[in-house]
């Protein structure tokens, strides 16, 4: 806008720094959020991720050029995968066999993956099973095969990430959960006692490491469609929520702006079964 000395009243005065107010902020503004939404060039650290959400997480990521290291038991499963996950987009992918469970085997992923890539900003938590039993029938191995791999490998990936993270300065580590943590159900106890207790220590771990710079959500889908636990995949695809949808709610918290927190989202079937 433009205004002669001669026109210089209070009320021109204030419409000029009002608008001169308002292109500052929309600048600010625009900056904001390409960077919120700016994931280009990231690290990310995926665990499960050679099938179900896990892959659609780490295909999702690739897409919008994180590069990415995938983590599974299964080699076979890891090598079939990789393909899928490098055709997503143009990041860079890598697959290593690792056992949660195993402190071992998760630092030196860890390790691995940011020596190759230079450093780590994302960890996604998804590796987990299944084992659904009445507790008078599930045996102790049985029960511990749950709460170590669905809990205490979250542990062991989150204390082998943590450094690197605030070497970084700052990061996020997004748990994948379940309403089942809520919502317990029969013939479920340990597979529900973990996921329980998943979002317990996401919580703890979310006010732990929030003045580092490191963001901590936990996720918590109800029914999805996947070969989960040995299931049909395609039974109930109809209804189920998609590995997909669980992978755009891990991108949305990715982009979403660092000066607030959405720490838990619960997602479930817009039409569940009757």
């Amino acid at each position: 806008m433009t205004v002669n000395s001669s026109q210089l009243t209070v009320e021109n005065l204030l419409t000029v720094d009002c608008q001169l107010l308002t292109g500052v902020a929309e600048s600010r503004w625009l900056r904001t959020e390409a960077d919120m939404t700016s994931l280009q060039g990231k690290v990310a650290f995926v665990t499960g991720g050679s099938r179900g959400i896990g892959l659609a997480i780490a295909r999702a990521l690739v897409a919008e050029g994180v590069q990415v290291t995938v983590t599974g038991k299964d080699e076979a499963r890891l090598s079939a995968a990789r393909p899928r996950i490098e055709s997503a987009g143009p990041a860079l992918v890598e697959t290593l066999r690792a056992d949660v469970r195993s402190y071992a085997e998760v630092e030196r992923a860890i390790g691995a993956t940011a020596a190759r890539f230079g450093g780590l900003d994302f960890i996604i938590n998804n590796a987990g099973v299944g084992i659904f039993a009445d507790v008078a029938d599930m045996t102790p191995a049985q029960w511990s095969e749950v709460i170590d791999t669905n809990l205490t490998g979250v542990f062991h990936v989150c204390h082998a990430a943590i450094p690197h993270l605030r070497k970084r300065g700052g990061g996020f580590i997004i748990n994948i959960s379940s309403l089942a943590g809520k919502h317990a159900f029969t013939s479920a106890a340990a597979y529900c006692a973990s996921k329980s207790g998943l979002n317990a220590f996401s919580e703890a771990l979310m006010q732990e490491v929030r003045y580092d710079n490191i963001r901590v959500s936990y996720v918590m889908p109800g029914s999805v469609a996947t070969g989960f636990s040995g299931g049909d995949e395609s039974k109930g695809a109809d209804w189920k929520i998609s590995s997909e949808d669980v992978a755009g709610v891990v991108l949305s918290l990715l982009r979403h702006n660092p000066r607030s927190l959405p720490s838990r989202v619960e997602l479930r079937p817009s039409k569940p079964r009757k």
